[in-house]
């Protein structure tokens, strides 16, 4: 299999399957990684857990993947959460052609926002829990769902912004370099234009900003 395409009515009829099975509060995706990040989303069932649709592009976690952050990007039962306050346990597991490359995904996301309110409640009145605070700490993980990758580009600026700790008019080389350092190893540069763009957030020229790039990866 070269693209996702080739078993497209396979994949389709699974996401019929998973749709029915595990009814309206899990949301089912099939992404196509193989043609930029822009728009990745090429099915999607119950999308109004993350308010995506077909066209919309995917979260982070293909970033890193498709940037090569991630040797072994399948994941099970991590938990995340969306912008307006729903609280997913997701899974992800990634399609590859023949050559062992990644070419696209198949993403789960059940909101249990309701289920784990019952199990606070429950909490609260047994005064018991069956998971300590280092255990739930540990099955946590933060992904970003967003509609756009320039939203998400925007999001990963941000964040390593707070990384460096310092705004940018106080920010001398190796201030950006770990801001650059962190953009890369979350895949960022993944995005088409995503160089140009912060060479103009950071003030540098696109000569200083692929020389300081070099520099962090190497």
């Amino acid at each position: 299999m070269k693209t996702i395409y080739e078993e497209m009515d396979f994949f389709k009829r699974l996401l019929d399957m998973l749709e029915q099975q595990l009814g309206k509060n899990t949301e089912v995706i099939l992404h196509d990684l193989s043609n930029g990040y822009d728009h990745t989303i090429v099915d999607i069932r119950n999308g109004h857990i993350t308010n995506r649709k077909i066209g919309d592009c995917g979260s982070d976690l293909g970033l890193r993947i498709l940037a090569g952050k991630v040797q072994e990007g399948d994941m099970y039962n991590y938990i995340t959460h969306t912008k307006n306050g729903l609280i997913l346990k997701s899974s992800t597991t990634f399609i590859k052609d023949e050559g062992g490359n990644v070419i696209g995904s198949i993403c789960i996301n059940e909101d249990i926002t309701l289920p784990l309110e019952f199990e606070q409640y429950l909490h609260t009145n047994n005064h018991y829990a069956l998971y300590s605070d280092n255990q739930n700490e540990q099955r946590e993980s933060k992904e970003i769902f967003v509609n756009n990758v320039n939203e998400l580009l925007d999001y990963l600026i941000q964040q390593a912004l707070q990384e460096v700790g310092k705004p940018v008019n106080q920010m001398d080389k190796e201030d950006k370099c770990k801001l650059l350092k962190y953009l890369d190893d979350k895949g960022a540069f993944v995005i088409s234009k995503a160089g140009e763009k912060v060479a103009d957030f950071l003030g540098i020229s696109k000569f200083t900003f692929y020389s300081y790039l070099e520099q962090v990866r190497t």
